[in-house]
């Protein structure tokens, strides 16, 4: 398969829009329950800088008195200077510290609420979102937001002060001075403001081309063998290479604005210097004011200099925090498809296990165009077992997703003990639910806490009445280290079958009044599907069952078998009954029965 072409990343167009620092107030209700963290750091970055703009006037003291004062004085005002850089180095310490915690602290927080937000979403929003990219955001984008909180906000604040009192004490050393000086300001601020506008949208642009990098990878790396499987690493390598690139030659054009802003103002500002220390060589050389004095101001001028340099430097800065916090922004405020009602009702105790569907109609987000379910009604008793059958794409996986409500009908209702699904809260009926998916999920850890998601607080020994019941213990037993054995990324140690049992094993744990099955033994050589064939016969006699199934020796012993053709109920009835109507479960049977044909 050729690489798909480059495109750039997805709402880079509509971002461009913001040109200011708004997004960064997002911040603040992160920011302000250490409001006394805030507080020190604030008091050590103010007396800093106070101390910072006092030691000049120590120097113009002793350049004045250097020849007339008497030595125990110089050496007092030596001594000075020493105290004023003890707390200068005190001050600055404490400061790093302070917002350097605060910096680490904010961040986790936001890491916490973009995580507690995007794991509660339905898939809807991952059709349209790669999972790479929202572990760029939640990394990438906060690791810029931690160095701006951490750094860059108490650099920039101890700049602005040192600028503001900088200025105020030139005016006060030499308003002719200083009045030069200003003159030079309107030529620094100009390209600060023009260049930075610019700036911002390429930051944004490269962190998006970094979230679109980070999405390829994942994509292709959670699919490893597939890819090698089909040599198709070639065409992945180019295809991540090319968006790398992308990434790459989005971040080249930002640093060459962010290069040229710090090029054109600090030269302005120094030239500025320049000048200025030119006029007032003349003023000492006639009389007009002392070296002390010159020298003072040199100082204050060469201060405001370098701050408004490190303020050009850190507005680059800002404008990437400003992207980051735009685009981690959209992410706590997405909007769900699927919304719990602000008043929900409760759920009966004890859950029944009445299901109905009442002319259900529904078309995924991602294909509009096409229709999963069509005006379907069904009625299903409480411990009753209901299999669904039909061909690819008939709808079958489609009504597990909905009494899941992973997704809400277009029209029509669910109800669960005739209650509708949308006025229940999702975590409280999906208590009530067990599921046994077609694609096992399998968990970066042991076997014993695999089988235990399925009710976290099972003893060992339920664990292991579980995992025999769906005829995984002897393998799992067989593992170098029994039940605690890793079993590493995605289930990379076990086959196909094998996952298959831990994930009914997760399901029987779960003891829940209603059972999913789609496909649950779909992986499983004839032997261990006759064993958990058993199990579930077992498990579903007192609870309600639905069974998603192709092979239709999975679903003979059903109290009602559902056919299903393009979204639409086409036949009801038991295998006896459906086999005499000579319809589509018909054809299928004998396909399987007869010729040996499985209907994939």
């Amino acid at each position: 398969m050729a690489a798909e072409p480059i495109r750039a990343p997805n709402g880079i167009k509509e971002r461009e829009k913001s040109r200011n620092f708004g997004s960064l107030r997002a911040l603040m209700p992160f920011m302000m329950p250490y409001r006394l963290l805030m507080g020190g750091a604030l008091l050590a970055l103010i007396s800093t800088a106070m101390v910072s703009l006092a030691m000049p006037m120590a120097v113009r003291r002793v350049v004045d008195n250097f020849d007339s004062a008497e030595g125990a004085l110089l050496d007092q005002y030596f001594l000075a200077a020493l105290v004023i850089a003890a707390l200068l180095a005190v001050g600055t310490a404490l400061r790093f510290a302070l917002v350097t915690r605060l910096g680490e602290r904010v961040v986790a927080d936001i890491r916490k609420a973009v995580f507690n937000r995007v794991i509660g979403m339905s898939p809807a929003f991952f059709e349209k979102v790669l999972t790479g990219e929202v572990l760029s955001r939640i990394t990438t984008d906060t690791t810029l937001i931690q160095s701006v909180i951490g750094s860059s906000v108490s650099i920039a604040l101890r700049n602005v002060l040192l600028f503001i009192g900088g200025l105020i004490l030139m005016l006060a050393t030499s308003a002719k001075l200083a009045g030069l000086v200003l003159l030079v300001v309107p030529a620094v601020v100009i390209p600060i403001l023009t260049l930075g506008r610019r700036m911002r949208k390429l930051s944004r642009e490269t962190q998006d081309w970094i979230a679109e990098s980070s999405g390829k990878a994942s994509e292709s790396l959670s699919a490893v063998q597939t890819v090698q499987a089909f040599t198709h690493e070639t065409a992945s390598r180019k295809q991540f290479s090319d968006v790398t690139e992308s990434s790459f030659h989005a971040a080249q054009r930002r640093i060459k604005v962010r290069s040229l802003m710090t090029a054109i103002v600090i030269f302005l500002a120094f030239s500025g210097v320049v000048c200025v220390l030119w006029v007032g060589a003349r003023d000492v050389r006639a009389g007009e004011m002392t070296t002390g004095a010159l020298v003072q101001f040199v100082i204050y001028a060469v201060m405001v200099a370098g701050a408004v340099a490190a303020l050009s430097e850190i507005w680059g800065e800002l404008q990437r925090a400003a992207g980051a916090t735009e685009r981690l922004v959209e992410l706590l405020q997405t909007d769900d498809t699927v919304q719990d009602q602000a008043e929900a009702l409760g759920l009966p105790v004890p859950v029944r296990g009445d299901i109905s569907l009442e002319n259900v109609s529904f078309t995924y987000p991602a294909r509009p165009d096409a229709i999963a379910l069509d005006q379907v009604s069904l009625d299903i008793k409480a411990g009753e077992t209901v299999a669904f059958v039909g061909p690819s794409g008939a709808g079958k996986t489609t009504i597990i997703q909905l009494i899941l409500r992973f997704y809400d009908p277009q029209s029509g209702r669910i109800l669960l003990d005739g209650i509708d699904l949308r006025d229940l809260p999702r975590e409280a009926f999906r208590r009530a639910i067990a599921l046994v998916p077609q694609d096992p999920v399998i968990f970066a850890a042991s076997a014993v806490d695999n089988i235990r998601f399925g009710r976290p607080d099972a003893t060992d020994d339920e664990v292991r009445v579980a995992a025999k019941a769906a005829a995984a213990h002897d393998f799992i037993a067989a593992l170098p280290e029994g039940y605690d054995s890793y079993l590493g990324e995605r289930g990379v140690m076990l086959s196909g079958g094998q996952k298959q049992r831990i994930a009914i094993a997760r399901a029987i744990l779960r003891d829940a009044p209603v059972l999913l099955l789609d496909e649950a033994t779909s992986a499983l050589d004839a032997e261990s599907e006759g064993l958990v064939q058993q199990a579930v016969d077992q498990l579903s006699r007192d609870r309600t069952t639905l069974i998603v199934a192709h092979r239709l020796a999975t679903v003979k012993k059903a109290d009602r078998i559902i056919v299903l053709d393009a979204g639409r109920v086409v036949a009801t009835g038991t295998h006896e009954e459906l086999v005499a109507k000579e319809g589509l479960y018909a054809r299928l049977a004998r396909l399987q029965f007869t010729d040996g044909i499985a209907a994939g």
